[in-house]
């Protein structure tokens, strides 16, 4: 299976960048061989309509699925029509650490496409990174009231699973903190 991730660099060592439209590159991964290749990503700087774009050119490319941190919802709308699965919510990993945990199903696709605003990460930078689209609460500002769903009990739905996962990542780190600090 071949997927994006959404990266700070290049490589399978980089950080997942949390951004999808803005991230600084796309590795795109062929999960059974872990052969990477990594493309800027020449919408960074695009004054308007990076995350449509940056959907295209993922698409264009034939991934099945795209893991990322946020996702505005013209991305959103752009990957669900190309039939792309959508991983969301990682950050604090490396590419290959998304991608090996995607393979072994500790990441799943997310039903909540949309988890940022329009035109997140723009801001005084102008998308260049200086504002890297944190605001005033670290990235843990305003969510879109319902970004798409069909229904009430949908995003219900949808919440509720974000925020399992939401467990299960803070149960990872605080187990990696617990390893690292008693080296």
């Amino acid at each position: 299976m071949k997927v994006c991730v959404t990266a700070v660099a290049s490589g399978l060592d980089a950080q997942v960048d949390p951004r999808f439209g803005r991230a600084a590159y796309f590795v795109f991964v062929d999960t059974d061989t872990m052969r990477a290749d990594s493309v800027a990503n020449p919408n960074v700087a695009a004054l308007g309509g990076a995350g449509i774009q940056s959907a295209q050119m993922v698409a264009n490319e034939g991934v099945q699925a795209v893991i990322t941190g946020q996702l505005g919802p013209n991305a959103a709308s752009a990957l669900a029509a190309a039939g792309i699965q959508v991983i969301l919510g990682i950050q604090g990993m490396t590419v290959r650490e998304a991608v090996e945990a995607f393979k072994e199903g500790r990441i799943k696709p997310s039903p909540a496409q949309a988890t940022a605003p329009p035109h997140m990460g723009m801001g005084v930078g102008m998308g260049r990174g200086i504002g890297r689209g944190m605001g005033r609460m670290g990235g843990f500002g305003a969510m879109p009231s319902s970004p798409g769903f069909a229904s009430r009990e949908d995003e219900v739905a949808a919440l509720r699973e974000e925020m399992e996962f939401i467990k299960g990542r803070l149960e990872y780190i605080t187990k990696r903190l617990k390893e690292l600090e008693k080296k």
